[in-house]
């Protein structure tokens, strides 16, 4: 039996960091499980360069990312989605659009690296700290087994994860 291809959108107030690089790990980790999307409640005007620079260092493609509104998730022709994961605090208490697939949603919240100030040899260390963070989670979902867990169960698990 063949598993179906799941979507995922990683939510963030700005989608300028966490949300973008949680969308580039999964990207290349779930390739031919999952599509990795991101979106924010109020998007930046751009990624920020060291999330890009932490994909870089992860040996990720850090091309083609910007900063989108989540809206754009809800609007018709917009994809299914099957999981909604919060990263940040202030996305995951805010009023979220309806998204189309009525998705299963769990709050994964890491401190955001771009709010740090500090030396760049700090600045990097705390995008790296939060990336591996991401890619912890990112790979104990992708260890789940999606299609022998119920949708209770599998909700649980997708909730327990932002715990580890």
């Amino acid at each position: 039996m063949t598993e179906r291809i799941r979507h995922v959108l990683f939510v963030c107030s700005h989608n300028s960091a966490r949300s973008i690089m949680a969308e580039g790990i999964l990207r290349n980790l779930g390739r031919g499980r999952f599509v990795a999307h991101s979106a924010g409640s109020h998007p930046a005007d751009r990624v920020h360069p060291m999330a890009l620079n932490t994909l870089r260092a992860m040996h990720l493609p850090a091309e083609g990312y910007r900063s989108k509104d989540w809206a754009e998730f809800a609007q018709p022709g917009a994809p299914a989605l099957d999981f909604v994961l919060t990263v940040c605090d202030k996305a995951a208490g805010e009023a979220c659009p309806v998204w189309p697939g009525q998705p299963m949603t769990a709050h994964w919240g890491v401190a955001d690296p771009a709010a740090f100030q500090g030396t760049e040899e700090e600045t990097t260390k705390v995008f790296w700290d939060t990336a591996s963070v991401l890619k912890r989670r990112i790979e104990l979902m992708l260890a789940l087994p999606m299609e022998a867990l119920d949708s209770l169960s599998l909700q649980q698990q997708m909730r327990d994860i932002g715990t580890r």
